[in-house]
């Protein structure tokens, strides 16, 4: 009788910077069983620069596409972080490129808090620090980023990442990825477009990333 031969599984891998995001994606992956690995990147000494080499260096074995996903408030606040998320950007758009391994550049502007408040229909543009605790009861935003259930509370009682998508707009976005699927070949392809004059915009090009991980395992 001839051996089965075993299915390799294809992953994607999830770059992020912070605990909330790592909690949010670990918790969403085990929930939608998502091929997901996560890689939680310590910006301390090196902001996006650590992005940069870590995601050098990460192998590509059975790997789908990667996703970095950072926010965009150090390169707002600091003109030496500017260049290093240019340094960032342009070897994700290289990777592109070259057709090999899809790289896909996720930026939050400001940051991942702003992107939570947009889960709840109550949010209305108010000050983001404010609305984590009075209206969502947190004692403080690091009460917010150390909790681990952070995907429970933002998609529950109708709070939704779903409507946190319809709140985003293209045209707000610093990075715009477009992509193709082809499922029957395991092939993403992408092409990324940056404009600059759009970095201190509130925007984010997150839904991406719901859209490939979520549409491809569907």
């Amino acid at each position: 009788m001839s051996r089965r031969i075993r299915e390799t599984q294809k992953i994607f891998k999830v770059f992020c910077e912070g605990s909330t995001e790592h909690h949010y994606i670990d918790e969403m992956r085990r929930q939608k069983k998502l091929t997901i690995t996560l890689k939680l990147v310590n910006m301390e000494g090196g902001g996006y620069r650590n992005f940069l080499e870590q995601v050098k260096t990460d192998g590509t074995t059975n790997c789908l596409a990667k996703f970095i996903i950072i926010d965009g408030d150090r390169a707002i606040a600091e003109e030496g972080e500017k260049k290093n998320l240019r340094e960032l950007l342009d070897y994700c758009i290289l990777q592109n490129k070259s057709g090999r391994i899809p790289h896909f550049l996720i930026v939050n502007c400001p940051d991942f808090e702003y992107i939570a408040c947009l889960h709840t229909p109550k949010y209305k543009g108010q000050n983001v620090a404010q609305y984590l605790t009075k209206e969502l009861g947190y004692k403080s935003v690091e009460a917010f980023k150390a909790n681990t259930k952070v995907y429970h509370a933002l998609n529950t009682n109708g709070n939704s990442y779903e409507h946190m998508i319809s709140l985003l707009k293209e045209e707000n976005c610093f990075v715009v990825n477009k992509y193709s699927i082809n499922k029957k070949l395991y092939e993403i392809k992408v092409s990324t477009t940056c404009y600059w004059e759009k970095l201190e915009r509130k925007s984010s090009n997150i839904n991406e990333f719901f859209e490939v991980v979520t549409g491809f395992n569907a």
